[in-house]
């Protein structure tokens, strides 16, 4: 049977990824359309397609991969990054990507785990003090805050330090302090780069051993011209990795606290699994990946809210998805959040189900029905550490606190860059 031209669509036009109205519609046209739908999106006067199936998100980012590139929206984000592997297309992009593969790979990030660890203790402390004055914490704040402290210091090592006793404060904090990721943000993040570029030409003049991303990033070479990165290159990558490594994570960690507060069942069985390991046993990489019920949970918390809500590609050529033809140059909008609530692959999709990441459901599972790393060979790369870090602080904040909310308010979603919630969350902490 031949299908129709063109997939079915609201009447009304709409600009996809341009306001918090954006999740709302994407829910209601799911609900209508289904797997496969267009939009007219009336800033640019053309046609979006949504996609929504398993099978059609594998051919855009794997299997056909090649015959697309990044869509609406990268404008904004390359003011922002520059040039960085989240923006950057084609041979150059290729390049990047596999000279930085190295630095990600489990026995580097293995090494990271005294720095987790330690920045984990520091913060355990903070809440240790508030829960003794039965004093709220800001969780939002707080989880901004240690990942940030996290990726600068896995980035920079000794001379964040240093740079802060000269400085008298930490002149990236910016990132965690300001919200919106406007213009002026952008401007200001932006007027970071004559700091690293001061940072890379002082190692340059003063070689001594570090271990971080920024000396990795400076030792690595191009396989085929034995060439290092340029300055601009190195600085594009390095606040690529600040931007990317802090604010998923820091949402994750928020929402993960949301629920786990939610669900006192969870709360419990998290603390069970804590106390099975040495309180003083610093957590590496293997260690952490084997706390299977805390996997199970941060991975049922990125189902229910991926801080990457939200994946556009552009077609080179055209293609075909889901039964349509797809002209060349067309956006295609992946939304993770929608997938992952997909009632075909997912039984209660609404629900908070950790279990349903172990045994048969697990196994079962359409492979591409979850993806809130991506997926393909644009997967986030720093999906290892990312995990390795929630997996530590929900294990160490588990085996000293239990949280509660401190207030009622119903929690309401901001959908912009990242999926977060749209007020702070407040939290009680309760020392075990």
């Amino acid at each position: 049977m031949q299908t129709l031209a063109l997939p079915p669509g609201p009447a009304e036009g709409f600009d996809l990824g341009g306001s918090d109205e954006s999740l709302a519609r994407l829910r209601r046209y799911f609900a209508e359309f289904g797997d496969i739908y267009r939009v007219f999106a009336p800033a640019r006067g053309v046609y979006n397609y949504v996609i929504n199936h398993p099978d059609d998100i594998k051919r855009v980012l794997l299997s056909n991969h090649r015959n697309y590139t990044k869509g609406e929206g990268m404008d904004r984000v390359k003011i922002l990054l520059g040039n960085g592997i989240m923006t950057s297309e084609g041979d150059f992009w290729r390049r990047q990507r596999r000279m930085m593969q190295p630095s990600f790979h489990r026995r580097v990030i293995d090494k990271f785990s005294a720095l987790i660890c330690e920045v984990n203790d520091k913060f355990a402390v903070r809440w240790a003090e508030k829960a003794a004055r039965a004093e709220a914490i800001n969780l939002s704040d707080d989880t901004s805050e240690l990942t940030l402290e996290i990726v600068l210091r896995s980035i920079f090592g000794s001379d964040l330090a240093r740079l802060e006793s000269q400085l008298g404060a930490n002149p990236f904090e910016v990132v965690a302090k300001e919200q919106n990721r406007d213009l002026k943000f952008a401007f200001r993040f932006r007027s970071l780069t004559k700091l690293v570029a001061e940072l890379i030409d002082r190692r340059r003049r003063e070689p001594e051993e570090h271990f971080d991303f920024l000396a990795m990033l400076m030792a690595t070479r191009d396989r085929d011209t034995d060439q290092a990165m340029s300055d601009k290159e190195l600085i594009d990558e390095v606040l690529t990795l600040i931007v990317a490594g802090h604010e998923t994570t820091a949402a994750a960690l928020t929402w993960t606290w949301y629920l786990i507060s939610q669900h006192t069942d969870t709360q419990a069985q998290l603390q069970a699994e804590a106390d099975r390991t040495g309180s003083e046993q610093e957590l590496g990489l293997d260690a952490a990946e084997s706390l299977a019920f805390t996997h199970q949970v941060l991975q049922e918390a990125l189902r229910l809210y991926p801080p990457g809500w939200l994946i556009t590609r552009r077609t080179i050529e055209a293609d075909e998805l889901g039964g349509y033809p797809i002209a060349p140059r067309t956006d295609v909008f992946i939304s993770p959040y929608m997938l992952h609530r997909h009632p075909a692959f997912w039984s209660e999709p609404e629900q908070f189900r950790p279990e349903r990441f172990a045994g048969a459901d697990a196994e079962e599972r359409h492979r591409f029905s979850y993806i809130p790393f991506a997926v393909g060979p644009r997967h986030c790369i720093g999906e290892n550490i990312a995990m390795f870090e929630m997996l530590v602080h929900v294990h160490a904040m588990s085996r000293r606190f239990r949280l509660t909310r401190a207030d009622s308010e119903p929690i309401e979603l901001e959908a912009q860059i990242n999926l977060r919630p749209r007020s702070n969350l407040m939290m009680m902490v309760h020392a075990r």
